[in-house]
């Protein structure tokens, strides 16, 4: 696709495609100066798209959508792959002088890599499991061994030979039957998000005939280790929604359909307990959560629902012999744990409270192994570990040296044991592995990231502070810069980061990647702001439907901040978010374009009113409690009143540089595509508006190791070459 050989008139001024017939043969000369004229035109101010009025009527409203014919499902329409290929060819022309400083960028970016990284081994019955990457290459091998030292070693999986010769590859589950001697795994080559299911014998190494297409990816073994539960997807919404079960040998036409999801506001996800009893069916909406579970020893029987789906109450249950713990919303907007036994667990009244519900605290997860349970929680902000002992019911939580950090229960595959394993990070701080002794609360450093190059923590200062938003509330920011490279003058460029949707907190966590800016004299932010549960589930709830602006005035409120506190020039603010957090760049800069010089919106849904009035289009259904269902007149007109693409203006916007992926299964290629054609079209500035688009990825870029870094080196290129800066 990055070859087109097909463009129509309008694109033609463009790409210079095509001859004049022979009866324009007198006009040739001048034809020929036209078109040139409009290349060297277009070379500067970008791609031009043809406008289409096209009327879209809700509610008694009318909007006039021009460029709605941008929309290709099938993505095979040659009249928009040679658009979008001519916004990726003009996004490359306007940084080829910056083509040397992404290069030094990505060699900075991936020489911080471990050419020979491994995870620290995981003890499965009897075996451990590793994964690793060999020098240079961009996938991982999977590998077992029966000591933990992994010596003689046996390579399961090399994603290396199974990507060759393709442009994407992603590896989705990988599953080991109950007997470990089968392995299940799960890819996709076209980054939709759509998997095809394998299984190899690892005594023979070969793989067997069954194949279960059209798949979420997820695969989980019954405990007779011959059957399996997947999950199906709805091709067009992508939605997973009928769980079935397949037993080796048979065709994937005799599967047996457990469970539809006919509601197709939920998203259904599967998973095994810890203990091995239960096959998991999770059921998730945004404001109703439940469970039902399959015996997994009787993997023919029923899926039933621990307790019935109701509005407003979301639920997760952890078995723990014949009872189940319960972290539960009810009565508790931040979570409580409760206890009930199998046969009393469908009865809300027989639920008996282990950890009372806090207005202070925020329970986000639960472990719950056969003497221990633990929470993780959020104080203020900060997360913590809290582990109580089953038996004698005392408590303590886990220490960490830094003031604000990222951190949680990871691998735990076990469900005896009195270790507990964690992973933990600060901005200051590499990724590093622990095991707890819960016993003695002795921890064991497993591993921690090495940074390779001239990386030293003692460089880097993290920070973390509270900005006033207008409305009062208190916004969290947390900061990192160098040292040597700051002063609080005013004077350092900063880039700022958020998220901000579904409930997604993005904790202050060690980024290698952003070490290239910050090196060259960046403070990096991370604003907290409301959307996320950083203050708990009201934060949450203060940034969604009807509230969703403070969202955005939140990141406005934290930029002006920066730059009063001094931690940032005013003419030197940066800015980036991707997906739900390319709605905030798309939002913020509609708000406040004057207060950023470079913004970068990755795979944007900057398109919400369009988007949320076609159930058609993957994710929408499951997404009205978040953003609200544009059926009823009061989330359409709240959601109007800041879809970025409805509110784009005739004004001076930033520097403005856009990316998506063809086969973006989350946020469609179409609604940067007109977003950016609209931009270009109604700014009165001069600055740049650049959409690179990737003809082959998806949601999530490029697939691979390296590949993912040339996007961040293009990235910070970008936001470099605006401040002059080229090395």
């Amino acid at each position: 696709m990055k070859n087109l050989a097909i463009a129509t008139p309008v694109l033609c001024l463009l790409l210079g495609c095509g001859q004049p017939s022979s009866n324009e043969e007198s006009k040739s000369m001048q034809t020929e100066t036209v078109k040139a004229d409009s290349q060297s035109e277009a070379m500067l101010s970008g791609p031009v798209a043809k406008k289409v009025p096209y009327k879209l009527e809700q509610h008694g409203d009318t909007r006039i959508d021009e460029y709605y014919w941008m929309r290709d499902d099938a993505r095979t329409d040659p009249e928009i792959l040679a658009h979008l290929q001519a916004e990726e060819d003009y996004a490359q022309q306007q940084l080829a002088h910056t083509k040397a400083l992404q290069d030094t960028l990505f060699e900075e970016l991936t020489g911080r890599l471990q050419k020979d990284e491994s995870s620290v081994p995981v003890k499965i019955r009897d075996f451990y499991y590793q994964t690793r990457y060999l020098p240079g290459k961009e996938y991982q091998q999977y590998l077992r061994a029966d000591k933990a030292d992994m010596a003689n070693s046996e390579l399961l999986l090399d994603v290396n030979e199974l990507a060759k010769d393709k442009e994407y590859y992603a590896l989705g589950d990988f599953s080991i039957s109950n007997n470990d001697n089968l392995l299940a795994y799960s890819d996709d080559s076209l980054s939709r998000r759509v998997y095809t299911i394998r299984f190899k014998d690892l005594a023979s190494g070969e793989n067997l005939a069954d194949e279960l297409t059209g798949t979420n990816g997820q695969v989980i073994w019954a405990n007779d280790n011959t059957t399996v539960f997947y999950l199906k997807k709805d091709l067009q919404t992508l939605l997973a929604y009928q769980v079935y079960r397949h037993t080796l040998g048979t065709p994937q036409s005799d599967d047996v359909l457990v469970y539809e999801e006919k509601d197709n506001t939920y998203y259904t996800q599967l998973g095994k307990s810890l203990d091995d009893q239960y096959i998991e069916i999770y059921h998730d909406a945004t404001l109703n959560k439940g469970m039902s579970l399959i015996d997994a020893n009787k993997p023919q029987s029923p899926a039933e629902f621990v307790y019935p789906i109701e509005a407003n109450h979301e639920y997760w249950v952890q078995p723990h012999g014949d009872d189940f713990y319960i972290l539960s919303n009810h009565e508790a907007e931040n979570f409580r744990v409760l206890k009930a036994n199998k046969k009393d667990v469908k009865d809300k009244s027989k639920w008996q409270e282990v950890v009372a519900h806090n207005p202070d605290v925020f329970i986000a997860d639960i472990l719950v192994l056969k003497n221990h349970l633990i929470l993780k929680q959020r104080k203020n902000g900060v997360l913590q570990l809290k582990v109580f002992d089953l038996t004698s019911k005392a408590s303590n939580v886990i220490g960490f040296d830094d003031p604000v950090y990222l951190a949680g229960f990871t691998q735990n595959v076990e469900f005896d044991t009195k270790t507990l394993r964690v992973y933990y990070a600060s901005m200051t701080t590499p990724k590093t592995i622990f095991d707890v002794d819960l016993t003695t609360d002795n921890k064991t450093l497993l591993k921690q990231d090495k940074i390779l190059g001239d990386f030293d923590a003692a460089n880097y200062q993290s920070e973390r502070i509270m900005v006033t938003a207008r409305d009062g509330a208190k916004i969290p920011v947390s900061l990192v810069y160098r040292k040597d490279k700051f002063k609080k003058d005013g004077t350092n460029p900063v880039l700022q980061y958020a998220y901000g949707s579904y409930g997604s907190t993005i904790d202050p966590s060690f980024n290698s990647t952003m070490l290239s800016v910050v090196d060259r004299g960046f403070v990096y932010a991370i604003a907290h702001i409301r959307g996320s549960q950083m203050l708990g589930r009201p934060w949450y709830e203060d940034g969604k439907l009807l509230n969703k602006k403070n969202t955005f005035n939140d990141f406005v409120d934290v930029s002006k901040a920066l730059v009063e506190q001094k931690y940032a020039a005013t003419d030197k603010v940066f800015a980036a978010g991707g997906s739900a957090g390319g709605l905030l760049m798309g939002a913020v800069v509609n708000q406040a374009p004057e207060l950023y010089l470079g913004i970068a919106a990755l795979v944007p849904f900057v398109d919400v009113v369009t988007t949320m009035s076609d159930p058609s289009i993957p994710l929408t259904t499951n997404e009205y409690d978040e953003w609200g269902n544009p059926a009823d007149k009061a989330y359409y007109d709240y959601m109007l009143s800041y879809s970025p693409y409805d509110n784009v203006e005739k004004k001076a916007y930033p520097n403005i540089l856009v990316s998506t992926g063809l086969h973006d299964s989350q946020v469609q290629y179409f609604e940067p595509a007109k977003w950016v054609a609209k931009l270009r079209d109604y700014k009165t500035d001069d600055n740049a508006l650049l959409f690179h688009v990737n003809m082959e990825a998806g949601h999530g870029g490029a697939s691979g190791r390296y590949q993912r870094y040339k996007d961040w080196a293009m990235i910070f290129a970008f936001y470099l070459d605006l401040l002059g800066e080229n090395k």
